[in-house]
């Protein structure tokens, strides 16, 4: 197995962190790792992040929480029927209420289920942070590299404004 050593740039803006990230991979020196107190699309771009795929579970929750609000009321009024002043059993203005919320009730568990899930959460262990600065104003990009990479690695951190390189 080859030998890796990882070095850790602090940035004071998301900018410049995103900046070096995007450096390092085009030159393909290492792997990245972003850390970040805030989300920062600058990041996310140069990551090459693709959008989240909780808006589909979001959308197959609504559509279910839909079927569900037309189909339990449906199934409701066939099996219990109760005619009153001549209407239709099925009326399915009645049941669009239900529909709207069980949509919007859905569509919010199915969204919270799946980033809890792809978030793999709740993690009631797990490693820290490499540097607690992360957690309140600080940027970090963490690189994995070869041991040969290592010096192209600190330079090209310190040259897109890294505030300090460890490793």
């Amino acid at each position: 197995m080859a030998q890796t050593t990882e070095i850790l740039g602090i940035f004071d803006h998301g900018a410049k962190a995103a900046a070096g990230a995007r450096a390092i991979l085009e030159k393909g020196l290492g792997d990245v790792v972003a850390y970040s107190p805030v989300p920062d699309h600058a990041i996310d771009q140069a990551l090459h992040v693709g959008v989240s795929p909780v808006r589909l579970f979001v959308l197959i929750g609504g559509l279910l929480g839909c079927a569900t609000g037309f189909l339990f009321p449906i199934y409701t009024v066939l099996d219990w029927p109760m005619i009153t002043g001549g209407k239709p059993l099925i009326s399915i203005p009645p049941f669009v209420v239900i529909a709207f919320e069980l949509t919007i009730l859905f569509g919010a568990l199915g969204g919270m289920a799946s980033f809890l899930w792809l978030a793999r959460l709740p993690r009631v262990t797990g490693p820290p942070a490499p540097d607690e600065r992360f957690t309140n104003d600080r940027t970090g990009i963490s690189v994995t590299c070869r041991p040969d990479d290592a010096a192209a690695v600190r330079a090209s951190l310190k040259r897109h404004g890294a505030s300090e390189v460890k490793g």
